[in-house]
This record gives structure tokens, sequence and C-alpha cells, in this order.
């Protein structure tokens, strides 16, 4: 990496949002709560299909490099009764939907936490209790977040006659002494077992999830796990850069800080990786995504149908997603609406038959137009400003400003601008979050403690 380079990444390695949604979750606020939620849910179009989200918030226990909202318990009373509740929830939001309409799903993401710390006998449950008020499309994609180390054989069973057609694993890193410096200590063989028993079972969309920028990695051993990574033929990689935030997940203060690297580093790992998969036949999706060229990612990518919501980069194409489980977040036509993330808080709400939603926000016209333009700079590397504003309804004008900030960018070889043009480099890519925030008028660069650009 030259000192241009460095210099260059300094520069626009900033504490940026994730525009997985735009407004952003920090400004969601309590003027979105249970009632109004339930009323946005009342006026979904049921001619229109639905994506679903549920959060599982439990794992058996901590990884040190965790940022999700989850609870470590090695006793399954806990998650019992958290099904319960869950499955009271499913039947109560559901119920709010249009009467006279029996709803279609095109999507279904277990995240979590691990779902796999599921029971089989629950898993199946709560497939039945979907079942029981939603149709699910004969395409749809049923994903479900996969620790391989609580993925036990009956677990990938109940998988298999709940119809489930993809599963993300993570791997994060192979390297033993990385694994035990963040408390995440899993076998190569043990991974290849799982995704083999997937497969046995036809659940044949195999996701894998790798980290860069922790503790004691290095370029080589990135670069061996890539290489360990491939021979198991993932469709699709997610490759995430270790975002250290202790004030606000505490047990990253178990991981050893003087042994993270500096933005030189990261910088050198991610290009590391990005390489190694193109070498393997992989294709760049997005800021952190990759995929073979035959994967339904790559090709939505292609036909300009990517899309990006709070699972990050999907084929998904609903309007609506409903969220079920403490934290999870709902992204409907009028808004966003997030349930309450304390887990006994979330519990209690749903047992006394109430709505758990804490907070939210509802969209304008303008954050519309605003978030289509991050949309396709997240998705595509390239927006054309003024189809977006014509699209609804309005002129490019109103963004001069922004295309001027974006246009001091192009000194620095990151993007192009032509018109209303805006087109990220290849070099540019890792830094798109950067592009995008200067369309974003709720961020407060003072203030905001968001995760590293890269």
């Amino acid at each position: 990496m030259s000192v241009m380079q460095l210099a260059l990444y300094e520069k626009y390695d900033l504490r940026l949002p994730r525009y997985t949604s735009y407004p952003t979750a920090p400004h969601f606020s309590a003027s979105v709560n249970g009632r109004v939620f339930e009323s946005w849910l009342g006026d979904l179009d049921p001619a229109q299909p639905l994506s679903l989200y549920l959060h599982i918030p439990w794992c058996r226990e901590m990884c040190w490099f965790c940022g999700c909202n989850t609870k470590i318990t090695k006793q399954y009373d806990p998650v019992g009764n958290f099904v319960v509740a869950l499955r009271a929830e499913i039947a109560s939001l559901l119920s709010k939907l249009d009467p006279a309409h029996r709803f279609k799903v095109s999507h279904i993401h277990f995240g979590g936490g691990s779902p796999t710390a599921l029971k089989p006998e629950d898993l199946r449950a709560i497939m039945a209790d979907l079942t029981d008020r939603i149709d699910i499309l004969d395409d749809a994609e049923v994903a479900l977040e996969m620790d391989p180390r609580t993925a036990t054989p009956e677990f990938i069973d109940a998988m298999a006659d709940c119809g489930f057609t993809r599963a993300s694993i993570g791997i994060q890193d192979f390297n033993p002494f990385v694994q035990r410096a963040v408390n995440r200590v899993q076998s190569f063989e043990l991974v290849e077992d799982v995704i083999a028993r997937l497969r046995a079972h036809r659940i044949s969309g195999i996701n894998v999830d790798l980290m860069y920028g922790l503790p004691f990695q290095t370029v080589e051993s990135i670069i061996e796990t890539v290489d360990q990574t491939v021979t198991l033929n993932p469709d699709r990689l997610s490759v995430f850069g270790y975002a250290h935030v202790p004030w606000m997940k505490k047990h990253q203060n178990l991981i050893p800080t003087e042994a993270l690297p500096d933005t030189a580093a990261r910088w050198a790992q991610y290009e590391a990786i990005q390489t190694q998969l193109t070498s393997h036949g992989y294709s760049a999706i997005g800021l952190d995504h990759f995929a073979r060229d035959d994967d339904a990612m790559a090709i939505a990518q292609k036909s300009g149908l990517l899309h990006r919501n709070f699972q990050g980069y999907t084929t998904d194409r609903a309007e609506a997603l409903i969220g079920f489980g403490p934290s999870a977040i709902s992204s409907l036509p009028q808004g966003y609406a997030q349930n309450d993330p304390a887990l006994a808080r979330w519990q209690r709400a749903v047992e006394a038959g109430k709505c758990a939603i804490e907070k939210g926000i509802a969209i304008s016209n303008e954050d519309r137009i605003r978030r289509d333009i991050i949309n396709e700079l997240m998705c595509n590397l390239t927006v054309d400003v003024a189809a977006i504003c014509a699209d609804h309804g309005t002129s490019a004008d109103r963004f001069t400003c922004e295309i001027d900030r974006v246009r001091a960018m192009t000194q620095d070889g990151i993007v192009e601008v032509n018109g209303t043009h805006i087109h990220l480099t290849e070099s540019g890519r890792p830094l798109v979050r950067a592009v995008c925030a200067a369309f974003d008028t709720y961020l407060d660069h003072a203030h905001g403690r968001h995760s590293q650009a890269v």
C-alpha cells in the first residue's frame, strides 16, 4: 500500500452508518409506538408479498467481537420461555393484517444471536405458526443464521422438514490463535461437516461470514482462511470489518486492543480478501459481499435489482418487512419500527398482549428520495440522481449541494461525476458509505458513534 493510498483511506475512514436503512436507527424515536405500528400493519396491501425477520437473541457462549443483541445461557428454560413469547407475538402481529385476505411471504430470515440455540421441535413450532397464518411462496427464500458449534444433526433435520432453502454460517476466521482471542473456537472440519449435512438435506444455499480487523489477524492468516473457505464452495460470502465499540458492547473490552490492526493493516486485510476471493472466481457485490456469477445475488446486481435491508444485501424486493423478537426492526412503506431491545421488557409486553414497539420513525417523501439514492449507491455503486428525482416527480436541482460535495471527491479518484450521474470507481468501492453520507441530512459527524467506514 502506497503512502498516497494510506492517506486517502485515513481521510475517508470515518465513523459512518452502514445504511441498512434511511433514516438510520439512531434517529428512531418514541413518536412511533405500538398503536402507530399496528395501524401501519392494518394498511398493508395484501396483493404485495411480505418479508419476515425473526430475531433469536440466544447463544451458548459470547463471541467477544459480537455486536448483536444477544443473551448467553447454557440452560434451555429461558430459551423455551422466549419461544412461548415469540409465538404469541407472531399470532398477535399477523392478526393485525387485513383479515379479509391471506398474505403471501417471499422471504423469511431467522437471525440472532444464534437460531441454532433453539430446540428442533421449537423451530418446527414457530414455522408451523407462520404457515398457519400466511402462505410461503414456492420460490421464497427461507434462511437461517447458524453457529456451526450448535447446529446438531437433529436441528438440520428440522430445517429440512420446515422448508429452509439457505443457511448463513459464521466462520469469521479459521486461525486458532485468532479464534481464541475472540472466544470463537471452531475447527474447519466442524464447519465442513455442517455444510455437508445441509447439502445432503438439499439446503443448497450456503452463505458464510468472514471478518477482518480482528486481533492478531495478518494478511497471511486471512489469505489462508479465505483459501480454506472457498474449498467449502459457498455461493455467497459476507466480509465484515470488526467494529470495536466497547462503549456499546461491554464484552468487547475482553479483546486485547493492542492486538487490533491499525487503519493501514485493516485496509491491507480488506484488499487481500477481495483480491483472493476474486482470484477464486467470486464477484464483489456492493460494499462487503461476494458471490459466484450464477448466484441470484450476482444476477440481481447485474440487473440493477439488488436491495439492502437490515440483514444486509438481499435479493428480496418485498416492500414490507415485519420483525419479531427483541430489537427486531420492521420496515414498512410508512416507516420503520423497532421492538424493545431489552429481552425482559419485550417479553413482558408480549405476554401482556401488548405490542412491543419501543421506537421508530415515519418517513417523508424527502426521506424516500434520499433513501433511493443511497440504496442505489450501496447496491450498484452508481446512481443517476435526476432519474431518481424524476421517479418521485421532482427536480434534481434540490441536490445541487450534495452533488457538489461528491464532486469534490473526484480529485481523490473514488468517484466519477457527470452531471447528475455518480459512479464509484473500483478503488472507491470500500468508501461508498462516505459518498452516501453526502445525501444524509440526519448525520451528525460531531456526535455520531458509528463503526469505521472500512
